[in-house]
């Protein structure tokens, strides 16, 4: 291996090592044959590099970047592209290596020259495409530039920009067509019959169609439109879902569990687990099957707050109620970056308890707080709990909380189903349909399980009469 490989690349460049080697030894000549002339070159040779490394760090190129993501945020497995503009804002130099930084799991940075040979009015424009087998929000950037000054001697690596935050939000499962939506119809429309006489202000009117009887004429508004005009019978209201999202790290962390969280390296990976993915895949997909029939939801903690208020990619935190496909989107961007919280060494019941205190301050969680937030909305739709490991207190706790909704449906996350039943049993006394699955689950498969075990529960309750039919008396 020759010696000049072993030099540090990030200060001088060959030339610039030479002329450095090169001082050295007319120094030493110097000293040894007493030439002045010779301590001159000498010195020089040193001091030429040293500003040529000092000027390069001072005098740095300017540049302006701009990075954009299409889409703005992406689903896991899913391309984006990245577009690049690049504008040299300072004065002028010659070409420039760049590299695009991005975490270790997008593979190698993209590397590009400045100027590129379609640049037009000054600017460089470079395109690249990501994807991400994983939820979360990742830096992508900066571009950092290698830069050489005009004798060509010193080299000197910077960042030209900060770098944007690319979101990648959880995809959602296809779910299959239920009867979970209850009385309120898997179309999203809920109609309501005005059976009071309504006042002139609140009654909605439409134009005659054939066939409408006299009866239900408005004389006013046909006056005042100048053709027959009749009540509209039946209003339209947007139907609700209300979803309880448990994210404490003492429900989704217990026996075997594991627990993947930030590297040192890596300040924007997730404290999470397989059990907890499973529950925001399921969120989502929920999410998406439900906007799809019209459904406006509500998203709330173990403890009754707002759901997305410790995400640090929900646009807004403190936020609970989403509607249309702004709301939804607002759901899987808030969904990117949740993550586990709270102590993270649980052990018993005592432990628990005070995991729960901690987590949500002095409130426990399927307290009075979540009952409170569930009987503003008294069933004005159905309630579905996604849940983790809970023990059989917290089950009985959140069981009444079945009341409030027209239909309520909860899916404990956990490694051994089997375990569980208890905690199944006690949610099922208090009115909920309940099902233990593990990660493993096949989310449309549990989705369906409840319309199957409705047809179930319908089909023994019928054996039953036949029994009793069959008894003489």
């Amino acid at each position: 291996m020759a010696l000049i490989d072993l030099l540090p690349k990030h200060l001088f460049t060959t030339r610039g090592w030479g002329l450095l080697a090169s001082g050295v030894g007319s120094l030493l000549l110097a000293q040894i044959m007493g030439r002045r002339d010779l301590l001159a070159l000498g010195i020089l040779l040193l001091v030429l590099p040293l500003v040529s490394l000092a000027g390069v760090r001072i005098l740095k190129p300017r540049f302006q970047v701009f990075r954009e993501f299409h889409p703005s945020s992406v689903e896991t497995s899913s391309t984006a592209t990245v577009r690049l503009a690049v504008a040299r804002t300072g004065a002028a130099a010659g070409p420039v290596i760049m590299e695009e930084q991005l975490p270790p799991r997008f593979g190698e940075p993209p590397a590009f020259r400045f100027p590129a040979r379609t640049a037009s009015g000054g600017t460089s424009r470079y395109e690249y495409h990501l994807r991400s087998g994983k939820r979360g929000q990742f830096r992508i950037g900066p571009v950092t530039a290698e830069f050489c000054d005009p004798f060509g001697l010193s080299l000197h690596r910077h960042e030209i920009d900060d770098g944007d935050i690319l979101t990648v939000t959880p995809a959602a499962v296809e779910l299959p067509a239920t009867g979970l939506a209850g009385a309120r119809g898997n179309d999203g429309v809920t109609a309501t019959r005005i059976r009071a006489n309504p006042s002139d202000d609140d009654v909605m009117t439409r134009e005659y169609r054939h066939g409408d009887p006299m009866r239900r004429v408005h004389w006013a508004a046909t006056a005042r439109h100048g053709e027959l005009m009749v009540r509209q019978e039946e209003s339209v209201t947007t139907p609700e879902a209300t979803i309880i999202l448990d994210q404490r790290y003492s429900a989704f962390v217990s026996g075997s569990a594991a627990v993947f969280g930030p590297a040192h390296d890596d300040a924007f990976e997730l404290v999470s687990s397989e059990n907890f993915e499973w529950v925001v895949t399921a969120a989502m997909s929920i999410s998406a099957h439900l906007a799809d029939r019209n459904y406006s939801l509500r998203f709330l903690d173990a403890a009754g707050h707002p759901a997305f208020r410790a995400s640090r990619s929900a646009p807004y935190p403190e936020t609970e109620e989403f509607s249309g496909l702004g709301g939804l989107q607002s759901i899987a961007e808030s969904l990117a970056a949740i993550q586990l919280s709270g102590p993270r060494h649980v052990h018993g019941e005592r432990g628990r308890k005070e995991a729960a205190s901690v987590v949500e301050g002095t409130e426990a969680p399927f307290d009075d707080h979540l009952m409170d937030k569930l009987a503003a909305h008294r069933l004005r739709g159905p309630v579905l709990a996604l849940l983790g490991n809970m023990p059989l207190s917290e089950a009985r706790a959140l069981a009444p909380a079945a009341g409030y909704g027209a239909n309520a449906f909860a899916l404990v996350v956990t490694d051994h189903p089997h375990h569980v039943q208890p905690v199944i049993e006690a949610l099922k006394l208090g009115g909920w349909r309940a099902v233990a699955v593990s990660s493993r689950t096949d989310l449309p498969a549990a989705w369906a399980g409840f319309d199957q075990g409705e047809i179930l529960a319908a089909a023994a309750a019928a054996m039953d009469v036949r029994r009793g039919a069959a008894v003489p008396r």
